[in-house]
């Protein structure tokens, strides 16, 4: 039996099972058990990438249902291993991360090259290897937003993985450098028969800016981040599935407005079109304000109207709130035409009891057909 979601959600369920977003539920490609045959087989992809992609839609507790519950554990790379896993040492062990993606019935585990080619003897015919070729590390001094190599394709085709992965820093001066070599390195996992997942996120020091403003009024006292702003990051997402991402994970929308912000006072940045907030993602002409489920409903629009699927992360863990937090992102996922989650440290800095309940617990919301596209 699963959890009980309304009671989870309290007040905040009935506001979004029950919101009609502003852009069409008719006019996406939403996920479901056919979206492989409906959609993906469409594209110019190979069949032993379709085989592998509908093997991961077939494998876990979301099997034949079109969604996905991923388990990603690169964080020891991407925020040290120590700082990572210091809430839960048997981490350190990859075994242990590879047993919760099981215990907790994903449809996959993410990890590094490291981490799966040391167990994949064992488990990579257990349950389905997503392999992350790059990572920021975080040793380098000062710390620098730069993607680097960790391992080859062929690397991650010969351990027996059915897909890769790759982030991107959308934004940041590297970006042309990584846009280029990930599109090659997609190409040659394509060419293996493997299912590409791309990491789109934005990062550039001035996408935390003032927000906007006119030229000559006076400058707001506080400045917002914008890296999770529903524009950036959709086009971020776009960018993605332009170089042939089959699978985009992105942070879920908790603003909007980006583009206005970057273009106010005097600065330009970009091209946008105010169309964008109002009648894209129910904002204002500045980008204020907007439906969560209209600002992620937006990310699926720019994800070839969800032709490339959209997974959204869970998000650092704080404690006593994760288990709130993850259920509200799976249904506003779900809601927007999402395929998924893929939820990290909110389980794996756990006990692993207490962990896999979380996953089942946003797989729950997947599995309730009272939760449907917007």
């Amino acid at each position: 039996m699963g959890i009980d979601i309304k009671n989870v959600l309290g007040a905040d369920y009935d506001k979004l099972v029950s919101y009609t977003a502003k852009v069409n539920k008719n006019t996406i490609h939403a996920p479901g058990p056919d979206f492989v045959d409906r959609v993906f087989a469409q594209t110019d992809r190979n069949v032993p990438t379709l085989r592998n992609f509908q093997t991961i839609l077939n494998t876990g507790r979301l099997a034949g249902t079109g969604f996905v519950s991923i388990l990603p554990v690169d964080q020891g790379i991407e925020h040290s291993a120590g700082a990572s896993f210091a809430p839960n040492p048997a981490y350190f062990d990859p075994e242990n991360i590879v047993k919760l993606a099981i215990e907790g019935g994903c449809n996959a585990v993410a990890s590094t090259i490291g981490v799966c080619a040391s167990v994949a003897r064992k488990y990579a015919h257990k349950i389905p290897f997503l392999v992350k070729f790059n990572h920021n590390e975080m040793l380098t001094y000062p710390n620098i937003f730069r993607q680097s190599y960790f391992g080859s394709v062929k690397q991650c085709y010969e351990m027996g993985a059915l897909a890769v992965g790759a982030t991107i820093y959308f934004g940041n001066d590297s970006a042309r450098e990584e846009i280029a070599y990930v599109s090659d390195m997609f190409e040659e996992a394509h060419s293996y028969g493997m299912v590409t997942v791309l990491w789109c996120y934005t990062r550039n020091a001035k996408f935390k800016t003032f927000p906007p403003h006119a030229a000559g009024s006076p400058q707001p006292e506080k400045t917002v981040d914008y890296h999770a702003s529903a524009d950036l990051t959709g086009q971020a997402n776009h960018l993605g599935a332009t170089i042939k991402a089959d699978i985009i994970k992105q942070k879920l929308p908790v603003n909007n407005g980006g583009y206005a912000a970057l273009n106010s006072g005097g600065s330009s940045y970009g091209k946008w079109d105010k169309r964008v907030y109002t009648q894209l993602a129910g904002s204002d002409e500045q980008g204020n304000g907007g439906h969560p489920i209209d600002l992620c409903r937006y990310q699926v629009l720019n994800n070839y109207m969800g032709r490339v699927p959209l997974i959204n992360s869970g998000g650092e863990s704080k404690g006593a709130g994760d288990l709130q937090e993850a259920v509200l992102t799976a249904v506003i996922n779900k809601r927007a035409g999402g395929m998924g989650l893929i939820s990290g440290r909110k389980a794996f800095q756990k006990p692993m009891s207490e962990g896999a309940e979380l996953l089942h617990a946003v797989q729950d919301v997947y599995l309730d057909r009272q939760i449907t596209v917007a």
